[in-house]
């Protein structure tokens, strides 16, 4: 058994819920954390989520990671070499 202190507010609100659903207020509690429980083991992490997406765009050169400097380089001397 777990005992919960709920604020004035929320009390006021299951009992409420309770009269108008015709049930009580332990049925009500189990079925939301039945609801937050399965909502929680559906929840897909961001890596999963986007694990789809990775390397879709590649560009074929496994070197773009290594040899980025000496790309730039090249670029901006590239753009003074044709003035």
């Amino acid at each position: 058994m777990t005992t919960v202190r709920l604020p004035v507010e929320y009390e006021q609100k299951l009992e409420y819920l309770a009269q108008i659903k015709n049930t009580s207020k332990s049925d009500i509690i189990k079925e939301a954390l039945d609801v937050l429980f399965k909502r929680e083991e559906t929840e897909i992490d961001s890596f999963t989520l986007g694990e789809p997406c990775f390397g879709v765009y590649g560009s074929g050169d496994g070197t773009l990671s290594t040899t980025y400097k000496r790309r730039i380089k090249d670029k901006i001397n590239g753009k003074r070499d044709t003035h």
